[in-house]
């Protein structure tokens, strides 16, 4: 509801690695930045898609949110609580409001124990199975609220197919009755008509439970329909974030318009007379990323100086629609035109990461 606080709010949020190197005293030479100073807010009852290619820092987040792996900086504010604050039982209970759904249900899953025994484990670690009648019966709920009958309880996650596992994989989430729900990537390892099932299903226990989801993806498609607000991460930052509606009517960012025009269209006819942006080389490395816009190296729109030399600020360019370039506007009224950007043979520094020392890397 409008005036209401954000249920989470990310403020400038970071997550470095250090890089380490020596045989007897390891000292440290440079730093990853998978997630390098990001700032958003979740409304309760909201769906935010967070998207990006692999290796912009999108799952770093997510578990850096949850603290999975420690932050180095910023704020995680939950619930008016900041999450860095808290620590041993406080950080426990905490935790059990926030659960996370992953990528690949049969690696998430534990071969060995029965869908039973994966579903009391939660309820074990947060105290909450010690009425057996009471556990039983959640159990029960739980699985039928993903569509999964009771029987599953005594079979083991091989004997199920990718999408009843990763209904599996939302029910163990869902046990613990959580108010935030952060999925990596939910539906990545299934097949197309199955996807839609599983995001139905995530929409679904929204509006029946009011779950807010933070829903990260690599593919702009998978969010279109279910998330509220779309934001687009880029090597370690946030480079536009808009309503749904806006950020598919309306993309303002090189970046998104290339992720955009990756999407197909159901339309033969308009498919073959759009326009493909092409972005040159591969994602510049974490450990050493360009001066200025991180995004400049690759981008058809980049303009000399500026762009190279100067990082620029997520800035908001119509209501709620947010943008990290220097030059959107003049971009989206065709006042600058794109140009060819070519990709370079180079060696890795010794920062850079990870990769045979002998081995070629493109960059632009």
């Amino acid at each position: 509801m409008d005036g209401e606080p954000p249920l989470l709010e990310l403020r400038d949020l970071k997550v470095h690695f250090p890089i380490k190197s020596g045989l007897l005293f390891d000292r440290t030479v440079g730093y990853v930045y998978a997630v390098d100073g990001v700032s958003l807010s979740i409304r309760k009852g909201e769906t935010y898609g967070l998207v990006g290619e692999s290796g912009c820092g999108k799952s770093t987040l997510g578990r850096g949110l949850l603290r999975l792996v420690e932050p180095t900086d910023g704020e995680i504010v939950f619930a008016g609580t900041d999450l860095r604050a808290l620590s041993g039982e406080t950080m426990r209970r905490t935790r059990r409001r926030i659960q996370m759904i992953f990528q690949d249900p049969m690696s998430s899953l534990d071969p060995r124990q029965s869908v039973e025994s994966l579903l009391v484990e939660g309820l074990k670690a947060h105290g909450l199975a010690k009425d057996k009648a009471a556990v039983d019966k959640r159990l029960r709920e739980t699985l039928a609220a993903v569509g999964l009958p009771a029987s599953a309880l005594s079979r083991y996650p091989h004997e199920f197919s990718g999408g009843q596992r990763q209904r599996i994989g939302i029910a163990r989430a869902l046990v613990l009755d959580p108010d935030l729900i952060v999925a990596d990537e939910p539906v990545s390892a299934l097949d197309v008509s199955i996807q839609a099932q599983v995001l139905n299903l995530l929409e679904e226990l929204q509006n029946r439970l009011g779950l807010t989801y933070l829903i990260i993806a690599h593919d702009l498609a998978v969010v279109r329909h279910i998330a509220d607000t779309v934001g687009v991460m880029y090597l370690g930052g946030l480079v536009e974030e808009a309503g749904s509606e806006e950020l598919y009517r309306t993309p303002l960012h090189p970046y998104t318009r290339a992720l955009m025009s990756a999407v197909p269209v159901p339309d033969p006819t308009v498919e073959d007379r759009r326009e493909r942006i092409l972005l040159a080389g591969d994602l510049p490395s974490p450990a050493n990323p360009p001066s200025g816009c991180r995004f400049h190296t690759r981008c058809p729109w980049a303009q000399p100086t500026r762009c190279r030399d100067e990082r620029p600020a997520l800035r908001e360019v119509a209501g709620g629609h947010r943008v990290a370039c220097h030059f959107a506007e003049e971009i989206e009224e065709g006042r600058i035109r794109p140009h060819e950007v070519k990709a370079e043979l180079t060696r890795p520094t010794d920062t850079e990461s990870p990769g045979d020392p002998g081995e070629l890397i493109p960059t632009p």
